[in-house]
């Protein structure tokens, strides 16, 4: 009778744990699909306003992202707050600042390709290996994790060859910079200054493709970076006698810290650029309620990945929401904005989503 009462309670733990293993996949993967269609859209807002260099509009975004941090913040009971977390936040803002030249330069399709495929392998390579101090995670099927970031590789390279046609904001009256309109200084430095365009517009077309794909493979590698501080704090508050012990395990508890390190480093890159300026810099009202906007998906975009890192693990999330926005970004490039045309592009679109799917999904089933 004991015996069977054994089995009995080892059944039911055992259903218990498929149950509870059942839940956190539902979560990790809605929270997946959620931040893939987000992070393919949430430029969108912002696609037909003229932003100038963007240094304004990548301050409105952030503000953005930090009212969000607080909101959830507040939800979770203000949790503590670990300045390291800060760190991933910074690595983030600095990515972030060369999103308008990028789209700007190659498009929103091509761009996102481009920084997600850089950010897959990053967050990829330093959550498998271990890099930077934070535990190495195993995978059941190295071979098949091995496979998936090559054929995310080759996706990238197939990607330099996609053309795109990016046309310039049609000017109006709210597209002129606000802060550069001072009717008490008519000079001709002034009329001069409110006549000029934005460095990228001056560029030549082969200028634009190497600047454009340059700051997308830089732009990836530091998003692909930014959660490492998270995760090293976590994996030392698993160890006793380090400066983390006790430290939470749920990561919804470090996006304020993470968002603080992007409104902190957002705000002092803008004061540069206004000390550059001369106090003078390009603002557009035009681009304010939309890259709020932007901001906002972003944020609950990046909340999600936050939960999927949580219940499925970084080297299962990274290589989904990373190659996913791919697909949402360029249907978004191929039929609202026009950027990429013609039938050797959309044959090369075609084959990189291919390669880029395949990789993803043998990353993640390397795993599980």
């Amino acid at each position: 009778m004991s015996m069977l009462r054994t089995e009995m309670a080892t059944w039911q733990g055992s259903n218990s744990s498929i149950g509870s293993n059942g839940t956190d996949l539902t979560i990790g993967f809605t929270s997946s699909a959620i931040a893939v269609f987000l992070f393919g859209s949430n430029f969108v807002p912002v696609k037909k306003f003229d932003t100038g260099d963007g240094m304004f509009f990548q301050w409105i975004l952030c503000t953005s992202i930090w009212i969000v941090s607080l909101i959830v913040n507040l939800i979770q009971n203000c949790p503590r707050f670990w300045p390291l977390a800060m760190v991933g936040g910074f690595l983030w803002a600095t990515g972030n600042v060369t999103v308008v030249p990028i789209v700007k330069t190659i498009g929103l399709g091509l761009g996102l390709l481009i920084w997600a495929s850089f950010n897959l392998l990053t967050g990829w390579a330093s959550s498998r290996f271990g890099w930077f101090g934070i535990d190495p995670e195993m995978v059941a099927n190295p071979v098949l994790n091995y496979a998936g970031a090559g054929l995310s590789v080759l996706s990238t390279i197939l990607f330099l060859f996609v053309k795109t046609d990016v046309q310039r904001s049609s000017s109006s009256p709210e597209s002129s910079p606000l802060l550069r309109e001072h009717s008490i200084n008519t000079s001709e430095r002034w009329n001069e200054n409110r006549n000029d365009v934005s460095w990228v517009d001056s560029l030549s077309p082969t200028g634009k493709r190497i600047i454009g794909c340059s700051l997308a493979v830089i732009a990836g590698i530091l998003y692909g970076s930014s959660f490492v501080p998270v995760l090293y704090i976590k994996n030392h508050g698993r160890r006793n006698g380090t400066t983390y012990t006790g430290a939470s395990q749920f990561d919804l508890d470090y996006v304020f810290a993470h968002f603080s390190g992007i409104f902190l480093t957002s705000s002092i890159y803008f004061l540069i650029y206004c000390a550059i300026m001369k106090n003078h810099p390009k603002v557009y009202p035009e681009a304010i309620i939309p890259g709020f906007v932007s901001g906002l998906l972003w944020a609950i975009a990046n909340c999600c990945w936050f939960l999927a890192n949580r219940y499925l693990g970084a080297v299962v999330s990274f290589p989904i929401i990373t190659a996913g926005p791919g697909f949402i970004a360029a249907m978004w490039g191929v039929l609202v904005f026009k950027e990429i045309k013609g039938l050797k592009n959309y044959i090369l679109l075609s084959i990189a989503f291919c390669i880029i799917l395949a990789g993803s999904l043998s990353t993640a089933f390397s795993k599980v």
